[in-house]
């Protein structure tokens, strides 16, 4: 998709029979901007009407690194409210898709990159992928459904723990935690062997 200035937000692409989206930026750290996020939610609605199942990717550094600080430090309390809206009803358009979603991540997931890899149904690492919520460390908490998927998914206490030490977890921690289903060479590769195989 590309916006107003020509920046490409992400890429999708059949493969096999799954769907492969790819997070762009020009900077390659995949943030998810206040542009970016609503051209996700509604490419991934429309692939809900012919679903199959979907695969989600950045870079070999970057899954991504969530919002543009730039942008939250330009919110108000409405502007705030709105923007953490719009973030949450991606991760609930990913969330709730028909077929199985799955997050292939290599290097950093942070913030609300780490948000949307929660909302996919798997996960599969590599081992270079670091997660991480570092809003802590600057003043901040996820508005985006990290707050309840994370304690859902490894426990109220070790979730705390991760939002409020603002910790990066590196690929061998996550699988141990819970935070990821395996750990390959080549996550792509093994989330669409794994989709295709169901």
């Amino acid at each position: 998709m590309r916006a107003a200035d020509d920046r490409i937000f992400f890429s999708i692409e059949e493969s096999g029979s799954s769907y492969l989206l790819r997070l762009r930026s020009i900077d390659a750290t995949n943030r998810l901007t206040d542009y970016c996020i609503p051209q996700l939610t509604g490419s991934i609605s429309d692939l809900a009407k012919s679903p199959r199942p979907l695969v989600i990717a950045g870079n070999q550094k970057f899954f991504s690194v969530g919002a543009d600080l730039e942008e939250i430090a330009l919110l108000d309390a409405t502007t705030a409210y709105e923007f953490s809206r719009r973030g949450q009803l991606l991760m609930q358009a990913v969330e709730n898709f028909p077929s199985p979603v799955c997050a292939a991540i290599s290097g950093y997931c942070m913030g609300g990159g780490f948000d949307l890899a929660l909302a996919c149904h798997r996960r599969i690492a590599a081992p270079n992928a670091v997660f991480g919520h570092r809003g802590a460390a600057l003043g901040l908490i996820t508005g985006w459904g990290g707050t309840q998927r994370l304690p859902r998914l490894i426990g109220k206490s070790l979730a705390l723990e991760i939002f409020v030490t603002a910790e990066k977890i590196d690929a061998p921690r996550a699988l141990a935690l819970g935070l990821v289903h395996a750990i390959a060479d080549d996550p792509v590769a093994e989330a669409l062997r794994t989709l295709q195989s169901r």
